[in-house]
């Protein structure tokens, strides 16, 4: 039988192969919707001090922007 997974936002059951399952600093977060997985990683990035996110969020912000580029690069057409 398939597991069941509680959601630490809402508390709603949901079975194995639904939802959103993650570890984060050695806890397993699940959520059961897209929704109250937004809900908890917003209010936990908004309680995180801004120097302690500043790095990551530039590494990250510019990691995306290459992808970006790339895939403007692709879809350009070309004669």
């Amino acid at each position: 039988m398939s597991q069941s997974h509680v959601c630490v936002t809402c508390g709603r059951p949901f079975p194995e192969g639904q939802g959103i399952i993650m570890s984060l600093a050695g806890r397993t977060l699940e959520f059961h919707s897209k929704a109250c997985a937004y809900s908890f990683l917003r209010e936990l990035v908004f309680s995180v001090p801004e120097d302690c996110v500043s790095s990551p969020l530039r590494e990250i912000y510019e990691k995306h922007q290459e992808a970006l580029e790339e895939m403007k690069k692709r879809a350009e057409k070309r004669i």
